[in-house]
């Protein structure tokens, strides 16, 4: 079976590190034949340095589902020309403050204390002005107020709200974690999340595991905190067992 995890939040929870007994709960999911999958808001490039070594050369899938990361090779979705330009000049217009992702480097005006920007890897990617970033494939807006967010809703992108960080991420049109799992030939699966951009997960998972009390939680079979995740896995490991 596939199991499909979110990092920050449901295996991560300091931005940094994943838990000991959750990474031997991960690696005893793969000894026993079954596919880990790692889906996170983060791009490759911040998603890499989190997981274990050992699932360095499997499947991701990053940034909403604009990444997908297979077996060390990166393809990307990004905005078309005609959107992205729209997308500047309300920033421009607004004097907006946003993360937006390339490929690899990025491009950063916010502040330098958000979480967000403590958990980009920069020890080999560059902040580049945003005009120069192409392609761009994902943007977070940090924020914004009530008439972007209507702006926003003429716009055919995918917009995600994270209250907890104040910010919205905003997508090409029919990107999210589903997308990128189908474009990596994944169908069936379990997933483990935690957060909005999570719920589509849940609503096409075999089974689905919400860690912690975020609303999203309505939307999973199973909702437990982060002393349980490891706990959850083996469990699920076992119910779905392979022999």
């Amino acid at each position: 079976m596939n199991f499909v995890f979110d990092l920050d939040g449901t295996l991560c929870f300091d931005g940094k590190s994943i838990d000991r007994e959750i990474i031997e709960a991960l690696q005893e999911l793969k000894l026993a034949g079954h596919q880990v999958i790692f889906a996170s808001a983060r791009p490759i490039r911040d998603l890499v340095p989190i997981i274990p070594k050992d699932f360095h050369e499997g499947l991701l899938v990053g940034g909403n589902g604009t990444f997908t990361y297979d077996h060390g090779q990166i393809q990307v979705t990004h905005f078309e020309q005609q959107i992205l330009d729209k997308l500047i000049t309300l920033i421009h217009r607004h004097q907006l403050k946003y993360l937006a992702d390339g490929q690899w480097d990025y491009s950063f005006t916010g502040d330098i204390a958000h979480p967000i920007y403590r958990n980009i890897d920069k020890t080999n990617s560059t902040n580049i002005p945003l005009e120069q970033l192409l392609p761009v494939c994902k943007l977070v807006i940090f924020q914004p107020n009530e008439e972007v967010l209507e702006v926003l809703e003429a716009f055919p992108v995918i917009v995600t709200h994270y209250k907890t960080e104040h910010a919205i991420d905003i997508s090409p049109l029919g990107i999210n974690k589903v997308s990128g799992l189908h474009r990596l030939n994944i169908q069936q699966f379990i997933a483990f999340g935690n957060d909005s951009n999570d719920q589509c997960l849940f609503e096409h998972a075999v089974h689905s595991v919400c860690v912690g009390s975020n609303d999203v939680k309505s939307y999973a079979n199973d909702i437990v905190e982060r002393v349980g995740v490891a706990k959850k896995i083996r469990e699920l490991m076992r119910k779905y067992d392979l022999k």
